[in-house]
């Protein structure tokens, strides 16, 4: 009984020694799921597009070539939501927001390593918009699935409890190209907006 309690002492030492010796921070490979956030967009210049928010979600995949530098590949989605709308001129009352789709590669750029708990970080990048058409957003003019060009950048921080699990804070400023057949979402000028995450990262 001795010998045996001896050796699972001797074990929980040696895997608490080796745990601690680990490194905490970003890995080779980093996968993100974002439960929960928001995406906005203000006006259109000519007032004719609207402000609008919606429910955000999403999930990512960082291959970090350093401890500088990554790729990163991100697909996130905007939930349409009920409310208070002008379009065209017209107030809609509890009017649904058009559902999204958003698709980027990014780098990102850790200024001082991913070797550390808490790691600070920008990101930029460019992708697609796809914007979903359905009965309750037919008032906004959006009869058809539409896809822009769009740009992003911004930054955030990650805070690694252990070393493969962590929490990252990720906020965007949104740069989406107009399209002439899009009267809700950039007929005439470019639309400007801000994206907000905040999930958890696992590193390999």
């Amino acid at each position: 009984m001795r010998k045996m309690l001896g050796m699972v002492i001797a074990l929980m030492v040696v895997m608490g020694t080796a745990y601690a010796q680990e490194r905490v921070g970003g890995g080779r490979l980093e996968i993100g799921a974002f439960p929960g956030g928001g995406v906005f967009f203000g006006k259109s210049t000519d007032e004719k597009g609207p402000n609008f928010g919606n429910y955000a979600l999403g999930a990512s995949v960082i291959v970090n070539v350093n401890k500088w530098v990554g790729v990163e590949g991100e697909l996130g989605g905007g939930i349409g939501i009920r409310q208070d709308l002008t379009f065209n001129a017209a107030t809609l009352t509890h009017q649904k927001t058009p559902n999204m789709l958003a698709y980027n590669g990014n780098v990102v750029v850790n200024p001082a390593g991913n070797d550390r708990r808490v790691v600070p970080y920008v990101v930029g990048g460019l992708g697609g918009l796809t914007v979903f058409s359905d009965s309750d957003v037919a008032k906004l003019g959006i009869t058809a699935r539409e896809t822009y060009f769009s740009g992003n950048i911004g930054g955030g921080v990650k805070w690694f409890a252990t070393p493969h699990l962590g929490l990252r804070g990720d906020a965007r400023f949104i740069a989406v190209k107009n399209q002439d057949q899009a009267p809700f979402f950039g007929q005439q000028d470019n639309r400007y907006g801000g994206r907000f995450y905040g999930g958890l990262v696992l590193t390999y």
